[in-house]
């Protein structure tokens, strides 16, 4: 089971000061949260993936790359990447080079995005969400797959002879998960490929949950991949917690109330009874995460929303240090009743042994495209 969090960068006023970060600050606070996540020991670290205000959270690979290089364990992962607008070519460049810059500490999260605008800022046409999705997806598996790819489809100029650089490393891809709130597609394409699917969870109500994994579940088996419970499943949630449960519901109302996505909506009681959101205790943190798998069954990752609506990084940290202090109690809980035919969550080395060891893929071509080699010899002669 893997632990950890994920930021979707958004640069939101505080309410209770009136301060608003800087994207000078919210970028350095990103940074500081992920050492502080590899600090207490959490497993994985994702960014999300917008290019509009209020979020700073655009090229996901440099700010990655970036914690990469000051990390050691933490596995680097997205949430998401527009896979319906980012041309799959630079995926499949970008993310090989963060697995050789990381040892192999990044897999991604595939997602069609929820900001409508994207779609036409990169020449895309919204109405086709899902089938850029799929398109581009399966074009991306094929340039980490292949060395030399022909390739033509209905959304991008046609490839003859590409070869995507550097190779995976090992000659194993990064791990996908798809994600999606709500796109029965989505669950349908990860279960397809034998890919993790990842539900949100943070909107919507349990039942939702439910029928959304269901559903992956249930056709990750029909696609012979294994059966229901050996399907790959991670959750988002939500949690701000204090030792006092009243003083955590104190301390998080205003951001709740003010909050861009839920806020001047329903109260607080009523999105904590409905939706994972969870303000309390530690203890209460808990027994509510662990009470997912009565609905979701056992599954492989559990990823919190913890830097959101304007909080402090003061405050994130704070929170990061008690989720540390439950860490160990949320590890044997997940474990319990755990059935050894339910597998682990994916990371690079377990792949690697699954393809019967590490491979060096590194394609060694002739220069036919810049004339280097053609003007050396020319001034050799010369």
């Amino acid at each position: 089971m893997q632990i950890g969090i994920f930021t979707v960068g958004d640069v939101t006023t505080d309410p209770t000061t009136g301060q608003t970060p800087s994207e000078y600050e919210r970028i350095k606070a990103t940074v500081a949260i992920a050492k502080k996540a590899e600090e207490i020991g959490l497993d994985v670290f994702a960014t999300g993936e917008h290019h509009n205000p209020p979020f700073i959270a655009s090229n996901p690979t440099a700010t990655l790359a970036y914690i990469g290089a000051q990390t050691e364990n933490i596995i680097l992962s997205t949430a998401t990447t527009l896979i319906t607008t980012t041309d799959p070519v630079l995926i499949a460049e970008d993310y090989a080079k963060i697995q050789h810059l990381t040892d192999g500490r990044v897999d991604l999260m595939m997602g069609r995005g929820n900001t409508g605008p994207v779609y036409p800022w990169f020449g895309k046409d919204i109405r086709q969400g899902i089938n850029l999705a799929i398109e581009n997806y399966a074009l991306l598996r094929r340039l980490w797959a292949e060395s030399n790819v022909d390739w033509e489809g209905r959304f991008r100029t046609p490839l003859q002879g590409y070869t995507s650089t550097p190779r995976p490393l090992d000659g194993v891809a990064p791990f996908v998960w798809h994600g999606s709130i709500r796109s029965p597609e989505i669950a349908e394409q990860a279960a397809y490929y034998g890919d993790g699917f990842f539900h949100n969870h943070i909107f919507w109500p349990k039942s939702h949950t439910e029928q959304m994994v269901a559903l992956y579940r249930e056709r990750f088996a029909h696609y012979g991949h294994g059966t229901a419970e050996q399907a790959i499943v991670g959750l988002g949630g939500q949690f701000f917690m204090r030792k006092n449960s009243q003083d955590a519901v104190r301390e998080f109302r205003p951001y709740f109330d003010n909050a861009p996505v839920y806020g001047h909506g329903p109260s607080l009681e009523d999105f904590t009874e409905h939706t994972p959101l969870t303000v309390g205790s530690p203890q209460q943190i808990l027994e509510r995460t662990l009470s997912f798998r009565d609905y979701a069954g056992h599954y492989q990752r559990q990823l919190f929303l913890v830097d959101h609506a304007g909080l402090p990084l003061k405050t994130v940290l704070e929170q990061l240090d008690l989720l540390g202090e439950i860490l160990p109690e949320m590890r044997k809980g997940f474990a319990e009743g755990r059935p050894a035919t339910v597998p682990d969550a994916p990371t690079h080395a377990s792949l690697v042994a699954a393809a019967g060891g590490s491979k060096d893929v590194t394609v060694h071509a002739e220069d036919t495209m810049t004339g280097t080699t053609d003007r050396a010899e020319e001034e050799v002669d010369a």
